[in-house]
């Protein structure tokens, strides 16, 4: 079971944060105010969470700093938290290409992969993992199994075969979690460092942290100040539905974003309907005619780069056509010229997409579903309390259902059968980066000839985004029930609207 979506001390500060910052942005906190912050979280002068008040203040300046958009301290600024900010650089910060960090001042320095034998151990007879040890670490000592640490290569066989599973595997939680092997450690304190090149931003580590030690840069004071005095248009991903409860409707949601300041709200789906007609395109007329041997989607920008990685000199196999947020906001820049655009999702790699220079000029920010969560609460919004204003459907059913592992394929699919009914084809999709390396693998080596594939770096899809705040399992049954209540049905009708022949 995953601790990310239970009422964990990481959830509940990362959310007081939130909540200060938007507070900071709207009540046009002062420098000084904001200052405060880690005394207003953390209070009195015994510490709840760590071995000192001090360092819990520490942890939380830092956190505070990165909710900012900034950078953390120096690791010899010490006291950092009584600095000065100056506010008016911040609102008009961007966020970098790194989008996560690591807070040394939290990292615990965990453990790094390692293998032992528990008091649960049963001393059987055919102690196979003796047998299968190949460097002989495995013994038995007073009848029961023993692991040599200074011999033992970190193999893990005995671990497989033990029929009792008395072998405990430990390995660091943010190395365990990340599929693009993004991970290594500070040799001075073993704390853990992201290493940039290879990090697609997917967020799976800050979920898995049971330190919260690894926090994604946020837009919040940024967003919140341009909303006050601006245009300011809200894109929503189609992972929206169930995350505020199961008796908060979209156009609620809707609503309540209109209460914080956004001029207007468009649904993500709606350019997820485009991506579903290009990529359909892209397929009939590169894979059929042999100019390429499959076609990857790229609606996932996390998986989208690493597949590009792992593919090498077959990275053109994967999809050029834009996001669907970068669909839906070229649709509204032609609306809105002046407007800023701020994608709402359940994604921290869109914070990390929006940043690379050929995406630069479409979207404006990026905030998770947690962030506008904290933003409501902040603002004493009562999603369930507004009345519905029912409004049109942005999107179909098929651009709705890119929320959920297999949603890419299914509308694409749908595409060609409209398009070209007898036209035969073949897909496979992966979830999880460790499963799509797998999937990248067998298309590399020609396993996956004229197939349409299609990765999430997430588990679920979206619904498992590092930015939600409902279990995937539960979201992707209110996706389901979403992308069901569309008027439309298929992702040729929208594009149909927004593109008409001529």
């Amino acid at each position: 079971m995953s601790i990310r979506y239970l009422d964990t001390p990481i959830k509940y500060l990362r959310k007081e944060v939130f909540k200060a910052i938007t507070s900071a942005a709207y009540d046009d906190w002062t420098s000084e105010q904001i200052q405060k912050i880690p005394h207003i979280i953390i209070e009195g002068d015994f510490p709840t969470y760590r071995e000192s008040v001090s360092r819990e203040r520490e942890i939380v300046s830092e956190r505070v700093r990165l909710a900012l958009g900034l950078d953390l301290w120096a690791i010899d600024e010490l006291n950092g938290f009584s600095s000065e900010f100056d506010l008016d650089l911040i609102k008009e910060h961007r966020l970098p290409t790194q989008a996560l960090r690591v807070i040394p001042s939290a990292c615990e320095s965990c453990e790094e992969k390692s293998y032992f034998v528990s008091n649960t151990c049963h001393g059987c007879l055919a102690h196979p993992c003796i047998t299968v040890c190949p460097v002989h670490a495995t013994s038995l000592q007073n009848g029961l199994s023993f692991i040599d640490q200074s011999a033992c290569i970190k193999c893990g066989k005995c671990f497989d075969v033990c029929p009792f599973d008395s072998i405990i595997k430990n390995e660091r939680p943010c190395v365990a979690s990340c599929g693009a092997n993004a991970f290594t450690k500070d040799p001075s304190n073993d704390k853990a460092i992201i290493i940039s090149q290879k990090c697609v931003a997917c967020g799976m580590c800050m979920v898995s942290c049971p330190f919260g030690a690894i926090m994604d840069k946020s837009e919040i004071y940024q967003v919140a100040n341009a909303t006050k005095t601006e245009d300011v248009v809200a894109i929503i991903a189609p992972a929206i539905a169930g995350q505020f409860g199961d008796k908060v409707s979209y156009h609620q949601v809707v609503s309540g974003l209109k209460q914080l300041g956004f001029t207007e709200v468009k649904e993500v789906a709606l350019g997820a309907d485009v991506t579903s007609v290009v990529e359909a395109e892209e397929y009939v007329h590169h894979v059929l005619n042999g100019s390429q041997p499959f076609l990857a989607t790229s609606c996932c920008p996390a998986w989208s780069k690493f597949a590009k990685r792992e593919l090498k000199e077959k990275a053109y196999c994967v999809s050029e056509s834009s996001s669907p947020m970068i669909e839906t906001a070229k649709v509204l820049k032609k609306q809105h010229p002046e407007a800023q655009i701020v994608f709402i999702g359940p994604c921290s790699a869109k914070k990390q997409e929006v940043s690379e220079p050929k995406m630069a000029g479409w979207v404006d920010y990026v905030l998770t579903f947690e962030e506008l969560g904290a933003m409501f609460d902040a603002r004493n919004i009562d999603l369930s309390s507004i009345e519905i204003e029912p409004g049109s459907d942005d999107a179909s059913s098929d651009g709705r259902g890119f929320a959920v592992s297999g949603g890419v394929l299914a509308a694409v699919e749908h595409i060609i059968n409209e398009k070209y009914p007898d036209l035969n084809f073949a897909t496979d999709r992966a979830e999880n980066l460790q499963e799509c390396r797998k999937l990248l693998l067998q298309a590399k080596f020609g396993k996956r000839n004229k197939f349409i594939i299609e990765g999430m770096a997430c588990p679920g899809g979206c619904v498992g985004g590092a930015g939600t705040l409902v279990n995937q399992n539960k979201s992707a049954r209110s996706v389901a029930q979403f992308a069901k209540a569309s008027s439309k049905k298929s992702a040729q009708e929208t594009y149909d609207e927004l593109y008409p022949t001529k």
